[in-house]
């Protein structure tokens, strides 16, 4: 199993788990392959978009682990 953590590179959870998009898109992240997720990893994303890391980390490994 992908195990996600707030230093994962956003691109690499989209190579890995890319069916956890719709959650980035819930909390306004809508720019998965652009430049910036090649390099930004979850915790930088979420600081850029208000929301809690280690709720979204966990949000995220439980969705992962549900499929």
């Amino acid at each position: 199993m992908f195990e996600i953590t707030k230093e994962t590179i956003i691109a690499d959870i989209m190579m890995n788990a890319p069916e956890t998009q719709p959650l980035f898109r819930s909390i306004g992240m809508h720019c998965m392959g652009c430049a910036m997720a090649s390099g930004e990893n979850v915790a930088q994303a979420c600081a850029a978009h208000g929301v809690d890391a280690d709720a979204f980390v966990k949000k995220l490994n439980e969705f992962i682990a549900a499929l």
